[in-house]
C-alpha cells in the first residue's frame, strides 16, 4: 500500500508513458475538480516531457507539475472572483448606487510557493509547448506588411526629433501641456523611445520580445487605433486635404498627403463594418484590415494627430467627470487602465482597492508596475518612474522641443 501512494517512486521504475498514467491515476480526483488542463493536451504535453526525462526528473517534475496545478487553480478561482465583484460594481456604478469596500476584492492574487523546475528540464517543458498554444504578438513588420497588403499603405517615416517636433505642435493645438507630454512619453518609453517603439522591445538595442501591441509615444494598442479612427476619422482626412490645398504647398507634398487622405478612407470604411465597441474593436485589430489600421502610428502626418487625440480625449473624459487640471499621472493611469476605469481608481473608495479590481487577468500580469499595489500606490508609483525617466535623454529633448515652440508662440504674441 505505502508504494501505491507515492507516485513518483513508482514513477522512476516504470516507463516514462507508464510514469504518465500511473500521475495521472493517481491524481485523478485532481482532473475530476477541474485543476487540470484537457486530458489529451494534458497527456500529449506531459507525455512529450516525461518521454526525455530520466527517472529523478520524472520526480522532480510531476511534483512540480501537481502543485503547479493546484496553484493554477487558486488563481482561476481568484481572478473569477474579481470579475464577478467588478461586474456586480460596475452595474451598481451605472445605477448612480454607492460603491463602497465591500464592492471590491480587497487582496491580491495567490502567490505561488510550491516546488521550482530545475533550468534543464524546464527547458524541455518549454520545448514541448505546441506551437498553437504559444501566443504570437504582432511586430512591427506585421503591423507594416498588414497595411501594405491590404491597404496599399506605407507611412512616411520621418527623422525622430521632426516627429517629436509635430507632437508637440499637435499637443500645444489641443490643449494638453508640455508636462502632461513629456511625462507621460517618459513613463510609456522609459523616456527614450521612438515612434515606432513598440512594448516590450528597447528602442535603443532593438533587442527583447513584444509584450502587447502597444505602439509610439503614448503606446496605442492596435484597437485604441482603430477605434480613433472611428471617432476622428473624418477629421484627419480633412486636415489632410486642407493642408494639400493650402496656398504655396509642393506638388509632391500635395499629390501625398491627399493620398494618405485616400487611404484613410479605405481604413474607415473597413472599420465602420464592425459595431462600434471596444470589444468588436479588439477582434477587428487582430486581422490583418485591423492591424494595417495600426501602422498610422508611424506616419509623420497621421501619428501625431491619433496619438495626441488619444490622450486629448482621456482629459476631455476627466472634464466631464469635475476633474480638471490633470497631473501627468493621472492622465498615464487613465490611459493605461483605460479613462472610465482610471477615474474609479481616483475615487477615495477605490484609491484604497488593489489594482486587480482594474486590469483583466492577462492586463494585469504584463504590468508588472501594478503587481501588489493599490490603485493610491500604482498612481504614485507612476509618478515616481515618471521622475526617473525625465531625466532620460529621449525624454529631455521632447521637453527642449516644447520649449523652442512655446517661446516662439510667445514671441509672435
Amino acid at each position: 500500500m505505502k508504494e501505491v501512494l507515492q507516485p513518483t517512486a513508482l514513477a522512476s521504475r516504470l516507463s516514462r508513458r507508464a510514469a504518465l498514467l500511473v500521475f495521472l491515476s493517481l491524481f485523478g480526483s485532481v482532473v475530476a475538480m477541474g485543476l487540470l488542463p484537457e486530458r489529451a493536451r494534458a497527456d500529449d504535453r506531459v507525455t512529450a516531457t516525461l518521454e526525455q526525462l530520466n527517472a529523478r526528473q520524472r520526480e522532480v517534475f510531476l511534483n512540480w507539475y501537481a502543485a503547479r496545478k493546484r496553484h493554477e487553480a487558486a488563481l482561476a478561482a481568484y481572478w473569477k472572483r474579481v470579475e464577478a465583484t467588478r461586474s456586480q460594481r460596475r452595474s451598481k456604478i451605472r445605477a448612480g448606487r454607492t460603491v463602497t469596500e465591500a464592492d471590491y476584492v480587497m487582496s491580491f492574487p495567490p502567490e505561488y510557493d510550491g516546488p521550482k523546475l530545475p533550468p534543464d528540464i524546464l527547458r524541455i517543458w518549454n520545448e514541448t509547448q505546441p506551437e498553437s498554444e504559444r501566443k504570437k504578438i504582432p511586430t512591427v513588420q506585421d503591423v507594416l506588411e498588414s497595411a501594405k497588403e491590404v491597404y496599399g499603405f506605407v507611412p512616411e517615416r520621418i527623422p525622430e526629433r521632426e516627429f517629436k517636433r509635430r507632437y508637440a505642435m499637435e499637443a500645444l493645438a489641443h490643449g494638453l501641456t508640455k508636462k502632461q507630454i513629456v511625462r507621460v512619453y517618459a513613463l510609456e518609453t522609459g523616456g527614450m523611445g521612438t515612434h515606432d517603439m513598440q512594448s516590450g522591445i528597447n528602442p535603443v538595442t532593438r533587442t527583447g520580445r513584444p509584450i502587447s501591441t502597444a505602439l509610439g509615444y503614448a503606446q496605442l494598442l492596435h484597437a485604441n487605433s482603430v477605434s480613433e479612427l472611428v471617432k476622428h476619422g473624418p477629421t484627419f482626412i480633412a486636415r489632410l486635404e486642407a493642408t494639400a490645398d493650402s496656398p504655396g504647398i509642393a506638388p509632391a507634398r500635395a499629390r501625398t498627403l491627399r493620398a494618405k487622405a485616400n487611404v484613410l478612407r479605405k481604413m474607415l470604411a473597413a472599420a465602420r463594418k464592425v459595431p462600434n465597441e471596444w470589444s468588436a474593436h479588439m477582434r477587428f485589430a487582430g486581422t490583418r484590415n485591423g492591424l494595417g489600421i495600426h501602422a498610422l502610428n508611424l506616419d509623420g502626418d497621421i501619428g501625431p494627430m491619433l496619438q495626441v487625440i488619444k490622450l486629448k480625449g482621456v482629459r476631455e473624459i476627466a472634464e466631464k467627470a469635475g476633474r480638471r487640471n490633470l497631473t501627468p499621472a493621472q492622465l498615464e493611469l487613465m490611459n493605461l487602465a483605460g479613462p472610465s476605469t482610471g477615474l474609479e481608481m481616483m475615487t477615495p473608495v477605490g484609491s484604497k482597492a488593489p489594482t486587480p479590481n482594474f486590469f483583466s487577468r492577462g492586463g494585469y500580469e504584463r504590468n508588472p508596475v501594478v503587481h501588489k499595489r493599490t490603485a493610491a500606490e500604482l498612481l504614485a508609483a507612476l509618478d515616481e518612474r515618471m521622475d526617473v525617466h525625465e531625466k532620460k535623454p529621449g525624454a529631455v529633448e521632447f521637453a527642449a522641443i516644447f520649449d523652442e515652440l512655446m517661446a516662439r508662440r510667445q514671441a509672435r504674441r
